[in-house]
């Protein structure tokens, strides 16, 4: 079964040959003792599975120019490093359906386990990279006491079981949902006056979540990923199912 350290690799080996300068290649070695100025990461991913990933990376790659100039290469590699954990969880999702994502990344002592190693080569150079994680299983929910009510969270995923069998009718039927980074109004002019180049500013940060839109509801917000070289969407929130529905019945 597809585990997400075999999603990482696959990532990193893709958004590695992406973002560096040279196109290193990033291939699976035996481990070797590194340097003592390496530098180590550690991702922390909760949900369906619970994962700890610290990534250990020998120090010298700091003196290459993998990552440009005028950059602090540490943050700059845990940025890096950071965007393959949330591809990867985008990755894992879509081969085996399993929802987690990254709750916490920080800096960390370099682990003395290993899992994998990784070699990352650029020319005649190369630099070792050592993985290990750790996988749990989520926590697991506790039912309500008889008379209490159950949490929103509960209420939101639980499935449309009281749907009519007219309903229930639908649930094959294939709908177009699309990804909306925000919006903004603007007079007619100004949309007849556009050309390239031009750049229109949206009311929506950078950091904020996109609404998967079906028909003209929102049914879940999350954050974009890469999925296979593809844009895809991580959910973060969604609609209870019968709020859902109303972007279906929207549509009719």
């Amino acid at each position: 079964m597809t585990s997400f350290l075999d999603c990482w690799s696959e990532i990193a080996s893709t958004l590695f040959a992406q973002a560096l300068a040279g196109e290193p290649e990033l291939v699976e070695s035996y481990p070797r003792p590194i340097d003592s100025g390496s530098f180590c990461f550690k991702a922390t991913l909760n949900g369906d599975l619970n994962v700890r990933l610290s990534m250990t990376i020998e120090g010298a790659v700091l003196d290459s120019p993998l990552l440009g100039e005028g950059r602090d290469q540490k943050e700059a590699w845990g940025e890096l490093l950071r965007e393959t954990c949330d591809a990867a969880a985008g990755e894992l999702l879509a081969r085996t359906g399993q929802n987690c994502r990254v709750v916490s990344f920080e800096p960390c002592e370099g682990d003395s386990q290993v899992s994998r190693a990784f070699q990352l080569r650029s020319g005649d150079r190369a630099w070792t990279i050592l993985v290990r994680d750790e996988v749990g299983a989520p926590a697991k929910k506790v039912d309500p006491e008889p008379g209490q009510t159950g949490s929103r969270t509960n209420e939101s995923v639980s499935s449309p079981a009281a749907l009519s069998p007219g309903m229930e009718l639908l649930m094959d039927v294939e709908l177009e949902a699309a990804l909306r980074f925000g919006c903004r109004e603007m007079p007619l002019g100004e949309i007849l006056e556009l050309g390239p180049g031009d750049v229109v500013e949206l009311d929506r940060q950078v950091s904020d979540p996109v609404d998967l839109i079906v028909g003209d509801k929102i049914v879940a917000r999350g954050d974009v990923v890469l999925v296979n070289g593809n844009f895809g969407l991580r959910v973060t929130e969604v609609a209870a199912p019968r709020k859902r529905l109303e972007s279906i019945r929207c549509l009719f």
